[in-house]
């Protein structure tokens, strides 16, 4: 059938080989063009009259993070699905589906992807950077935790991404600006990471509690200047000045790793023995003596490992 074989295309019908031929190389350019990782935002990074385009990459791996279960029906183990559902046609598909805003109750304006476009202007179009500062003047309360590597969009962006990327670490330096994101205006840091530029977000301030509002400043009571000070060279007992990150693990991700494939293999789990103690309660005093006593110096602590961020 069509000059089939049990290997594939029968080479002897040139006209059917040459269009399985060319399919097969438009698939595989395909695929090698194809970006590795899903660009979250496409803009411009501009800042005076520099420009070029930009790709913004989710920094976290997923894959790596947390482990998810799903909801299941503890009858039947069935998985539990949440559907989109009109209450006049029943269950809806995604393709049918448009955005809509309620201006009275039960009444919506419908609002088309490309009307949303169309709003944007060119700048917000763009990540706008208004200044470059010092990166101790930004306190780490205001980082929202979504952070994305930029990537240069095209050949003609390489360039100058290179060339402000070294810039500014050369400056030591990040950059503040704005960015329409999930339909908001978003404050963000711009960094050189290791050649690259990495983007945090960043919460507006009156997004964030001042800490009066959180507790009153703590008074400092009379006479504790002793424990003041032995508690300083506890911390410096305790300090280091090559910290790495890679030393650590999510060690309970870990466990539930080993608990899942022990459950798969039908396995009874058993709860790990447990040898910490619980803490003796004594007084500040005596307590900051005794770690002082037992601290260990930690400043080589580091620990070589693969799976460095400056690859």
């Amino acid at each position: 059938m069509l000059g089939m074989r049990s290997g594939g295309l029968d080479p002897s019908r040139p006209l059917l080989f040459g269009m399985w031929y060319a399919l097969r190389a438009r698939m595989a350019a395909k695929r090698k063009s194809t970006p590795k990782f899903r660009a979250s935002w496409r803009g411009n990074l501009t800042f005076g009259l520099v420009s070029f385009s930009v790709q913004a990459v989710n920094a976290l791996n997923r894959q790596q993070s947390d482990i998810h279960f799903h909801q299941l029906h503890a009858t039947c183990h069935r998985r539990i699905h949440y559907q989109k559902v009109c209450p006049v046609h029943g269950e809806v598909p995604s393709d049918e589906i448009v955005s809509g805003f309620e201006h009275r109750k039960g009444k919506y304006i419908e609002v088309e992807p490309e009307e949303l476009d169309a709003v944007r202007t060119k700048k917000e179009r763009a990540l706008t950077i208004d200044a470059f500062v010092d990166p101790a003047s930004i306190d780490p309360v205001y980082f929202d935790g979504r952070m994305y590597y930029l990537v240069p969009d095209g050949p003609a962006s390489q360039q100058p991404y290179a060339i402000i990327a070294e810039a500014m670490d050369r400056a030591d330096c990040w950059g503040i600006g704005q960015i329409v994101f999930s339909g908001k205006d978003q404050l963000v840091a711009l960094r050189p990471f290791d050649g690259r530029l990495h983007m945090a977000m960043l919460n507006y301030d009156e997004e964030i509690r001042t800490p009066a509002e959180v507790l009153p400043k703590p008074r400092r009571a009379a006479g504790v200047a002793k424990q003041v000070k032995l508690a300083q060279t506890l911390i410096d007992a305790w300090y280091t000045d090559d910290f790495d990150f890679t030393s650590y693990d999510d060690n309970y991700r870990e466990r539930l790793e080993r608990l899942i494939a022990a459950k798969k293999k039908g396995k009874e789990i058993t709860a790990p023995d447990d040898d910490e103690q619980e803490p003796e309660v004594i007084n500040l005093m005596d307590a900051l003596k005794q770690s002082v006593a037992h601290a260990k110096p930690r400043r080589s602590s580091k620990k070589l490992r693969k799976g460095k961020r400056s690859a």
